[in-house]
């Protein structure tokens, strides 16, 4: 679950690691988010490139994440809640982050990064060339 009083509020890009690596069922219950899948499972020809998805209370989109993949999200108006499915438990000690505006992903998150509401953690996370992938 997910609330972000603010338009613009950037989460990601987040994974869970093995053994504690997770699929996720994500919808919007209340405003709305553009939603960002990353592939980085070894081996993959998809490797390293995103997909992307708006996601509303209002349109009922949902997307499923699986295991191996980056999420992230921003929301596009104020007082978004998110609600989250997962097939594995939360681990801190399983959890990372890439950083959410990586050159190296050119990810179109429709805004700034200027304008981005970020956590101490996601502005700190490393990059993609930094990032070695668990999956």
């Amino acid at each position: 679950h997910s609330l972000s009083a603010q338009r613009g509020t950037v989460r990601g890009l987040h994974f869970q690691a093995p053994p504690f690596a997770q699929s996720k069922l994500v919808r919007v219950l209340r405003g709305a988010i553009l939603d960002v899948a990353v592939d980085v499972r070894k081996g993959s020809p998809t490797y390293g490139k995103w997909v992307s998805a708006e996601l509303s209370a209002k349109n009922g989109v949902q997307i499923f994440v699986p295991r191996g993949f980056l999420h992230g999200f921003v929301t596009l108006e104020p007082d978004t809640e998110i609600a989250y499915k997962v097939d594995n438990y939360y681990s801190k000690e399983c959890d990372g982050a890439v950083l959410w505006n990586d050159p190296a992903l050119g990810i179109d998150w429709g805004i700034p990064a200027n304008e981005a509401v970020l956590s101490d953690k996601d502005a700190a996370a490393q990059s993609f060339a930094e990032f070695e992938t668990p999956f």
